[in-house]
């Protein structure tokens, strides 16, 4: 609240008043959206996924129009105990690896799709140890990806799928000592969040939102403590390229399909 109450006061100084609403989770995000409760969701990759796919099915269009520069090229690893005789993703045959929550594109989905593709099945070629806090939010919150670094401390993990960056993070927080831990795989780049918007929407209102959005400066006082609190240094234009590696992932380990039956049904 605390940054988009900031947000909302400096868009209104701009000429362009809005509003904006709250979701526990993001499946009830993309349907309120869908509903036409809100013209611009704000997304994870993966409800960015479930808008693509749900727009698909009703013969509409989803679009990204923006994030930000820190949701662009990042990476997830594969990491074990450094005194661990694993050395590669193959030699998790049999082991136990920790991940996130189940709707976790960087600490779940991402990651076990590498290890599919690397010849190593979920479930069936090592035990997966999934950590769901907060089920719906897709894993924006981190405490999944801490409970599997907590699981691999503990040694109850043979493994854990983090973000690069929650790694590095862990790293200097305490949650893993120092030269403790050991990346045995990092995936390749994947994009995150991004502005979210369906056909139908008012153009001119949403020309003039993503043009005050790109244009935000981080060396504009009022904005810079707020845009420090969403994790960027600037917005960027939308692109969807980056989330292929995820489309992947939803198509192998069939992520949607109970949401989609849902909302069919």
């Amino acid at each position: 609240m605390t940054i988009w109450d900031g947000f909302r006061q400096w868009f209104r100084e701009h000429g362009l008043p809005f509003d904006y609403v709250l979701f526990t989770n993001y499946e009830r995000q993309v349907e309120a959206h869908f509903a036409g409760l809100c013209h611009v969701a704000w997304n994870s990759p993966l409800a960015w996924i479930e808008a693509r796919r749900l727009a698909q099915s009703r013969a509409r269009e989803a679009r990204a129009i923006a994030m930000r520069d820190s949701d662009c090229d990042l990476t997830s690893v594969v990491v074990v105990k450094a005194a661990s005789p694993v050395k590669k993703l193959a030699d998790l045959r049999g082991k136990r690896v920790g991940v996130g929550a189940k709707d976790s594109p960087q600490a779940t989905l991402i990651p076990l799709l590498a290890c599919a593709e690397a010849g190593l099945e979920p479930g069936r070629d090592f035990e997966v140890l999934e950590h769901d806090v907060l089920l719906g939010k897709h894993g924006d919150h981190i405490g999944g990806e801490r409970d599997a670094a907590r699981a691999l401390v503990k040694g109850e993990v043979d493994a854990a799928c983090l973000l690069d960056a929650n790694h590095l993070g862990f790293s200097k927080d305490g949650t893993f000592e120092a030269g403790a831990t050991r990346v045995i795989a990092q995936t390749r780049p994947y994009d995150h969040c991004n502005f979210t918007v369906l056909d139908g929407a008012p153009e001119t209102a949403l020309a003039h939102f993503r043009k005050l959005l790109l244009g935000m400066s981080y060396d504009d006082p009022a904005l810079r403590r707020l845009l420090d609190l969403e994790g960027l240094k600037a917005w960027k234009p939308g692109r969807t390229s980056g989330y292929a590696q995820l489309e992947a992932a939803v198509e192998r380990f069939h992520t949607l399909e109970p949401w989609l039956a849902s909302l069919a049904g």
